[in-house]
């Protein structure tokens, strides 16, 4: 609940003193039980931390996707996408977070971390993460976002030209990457057109990450440190995932 409407830990303590529907939801009598308070909230999401819970999350909601019928298939979309940080060292420690790290993308800088993830090229569902400083390349955690039967590889032009980090994980598949079409300072225009023809399919990881920053307001680090923003990062794409899966559902 507190991920789904982005709320701090007293703002969802609060939101649970308002709302009947929400404390239903969770499962609150308030004739039998107080509501927790941030400092409650606070350790438990410590506790989802030290025993990498919102990882396990993330894989369970996989399964009972899974189980209603949203299988994985043979296609897999890899991308990544920049979660800001404050930058400010107007703070007690005066320092930035030394997890965090900057990067330039086009003619811009950025500083915070990145989350990877693999999205299967049918369902748009999200099925691995990855999380990292901002600084790390698209392409190194690119084994770890394929589930190794994958037919087929899609991604951006980041990760183009990486076949041997591809075969690592998935032996089996093709690469369907976006290739550089630039060469010697000519646009190759058949190369453009087998580019734009793969965006089509690898659009649907834009789906997934115009929920998480959109929807659940994961533009921007709320905590200090990979593992707290680790933690949120895997429920919330598990949170995408039902999502983006409703429809289906009601079905």
């Amino acid at each position: 609940m507190q991920h789904w409407f982005n709320l701090a830990d007293e703002a969802c303590e609060e939101a649970l003193l308002d709302s009947t529907a929400l404390r239903r939801f969770v499962g609150i009598d308030l004739g039998r039980e107080r509501v927790p308070d941030g400092t409650t909230l606070l350790k438990f999401r410590r506790l989802l931390e030290k025993h990498k819970l919102g990882e396990a999350l993330f894989a369970k909601v996989g399964e009972v996707l899974q189980a209603r019928g949203m299988k994985v298939g043979t296609g897999t979309i890899v991308d990544a996408t920049i979660i800001g940080a404050p930058s400010s060292t107007k703070n007690a420690d005066k320092q930035r977070d030394p997890e965090m790290h900057q990067t330039r993308k086009g003619q811009q800088w950025y500083f915070g971390m990145k989350m990877h993830i693999g999205v299967d090229s049918r369902t748009g569902l999200a099925h691995s993460a990855v999380v990292t400083a901002a600084n790390v390349h698209d392409k190194h955690p690119l084994p770890e976002l394929l589930h190794g039967n994958e037919q087929r590889v899609y991604g951006d032009s980041a990760y183009a030209s990486q076949r041997a980090l591809i075969e690592s994980k998935a032996p089996q598949a093709k690469d369907f990457t976006n290739q550089r079409v630039r060469r010697g300072g000519e646009i190759d225009e058949a190369a453009r057109s087998k580019n734009h023809n793969k965006s089509k399919i690898r659009a649907r990881v834009e789906h997934v990450f115009a929920v998480v920053k959109r929807l659940w307001g994961f533009a921007k680090v709320r905590y200090r440190g990979l593992a707290k923003n680790a933690t949120r990062s895997f429920v919330v794409l598990g949170l995408a995932n039902i999502y983006l899966a409703r429809k289906r559902f009601a079905a």
